[in-house]
């Protein structure tokens, strides 16, 4: 659970150390959040600013996403192989030739998607995404629906057996096979980020995870947008002042 009081916040966070093994968050961190999943924009030339701050580290660079790897190509319009990817809030992850994924729980996210659509059809500021280990409701539109749509979600994933997964005006049923914590932890014994200094940047509750994993390891973990209570140690204010600094860094 987040634990910093927001005077604990630095802002900005230091330059990149030395020997850092650099995980990035996609959504509402790389790139603004939009009204609906499909429509964010992937900013012009980010693939090349990942691609430069992966060979600057000698390849310890990995986005840890709560969508899944082909979404990430999807957005790219291209494929990110040459990245270490982890996916679907750890379950998948990419890296070369390597690829490793659980099978989907085919039926329970099928019968949550049909719940989640019934509860949309109600709800007309509400929208389903599908995802490959995942199903979300997102109430961006109507955020008097968050509590009626956590109490649905929770509903589900006691039937189910799938987790519950907030996020910023959005609820998740998922396989529950890890998390961004998780997917910290088990890039960091691979080559080649073992033994390096883990930096984390992420902006949601989803993100809270990796922080304490890359705080127990010794690294440096930062929120991206406005401070509230956190397990990250600094602050950066939104996606373009993430890109200014990975900038600076590649530099």
């Amino acid at each position: 659970m987040p634990t910093a009081p927001l005077s604990d916040l630095l802002a900005p966070p230091p330059p990149l150390p030395g020997g850092a093994s650099l995980f990035l968050d996609f959504d509402g961190t790389l790139i603004e959040i939009a009204d609906r999943p499909d429509e964010v924009a992937v900013p012009q030339g980010l693939a090349d600013l990942l691609f430069a701050m992966a060979a600057r580290l000698h390849g310890r660079l990995a986005l840890v996403s709560g969508r899944s790897i082909a979404q990430i190509d999807t957005l790219f319009g291209r494929s990110m192989h040459g990245l270490a990817i982890s996916g679907s809030h750890g379950c998948e992850f990419r890296w070369e030739d390597q690829l490793v994924h659980p099978p989907r729980p085919v039926e329970e996210l099928e019968h949550a998607a049909r719940k989640f659509d019934d509860f949309a059809f109600g709800h007309p500021g509400t929208l389903v995404e599908i995802k490959t280990y995942g199903v979300a409701l997102h109430y961006r539109a109507d955020p008097a629906c968050a509590p009626y749509a956590q109490r649905l979600a929770e509903h589900l994933a006691t039937e189910s057996g799938l987790v519950v997964e907030n996020g910023k005006m959005v609820v998740e049923l998922r396989f529950g096979g890890g998390d961004k914590g998780t997917a910290v932890r088990n890039l960091m014994g691979c080559a080649p980020m073992v033994g390096g200094t883990p930096v984390y940047l992420g902006d949601d509750l989803t993100d809270e995870t990796a922080f304490a994993a890359v705080n127990a390891l010794g690294g440096l973990s930062v929120l991206v947008g406005p401070a509230r209570a956190t397990n990250a140690q600094c602050n950066l204010a939104g996606p373009a002042a993430v890109l200014a600094w990975l900038a600076r860094t590649a530099a």
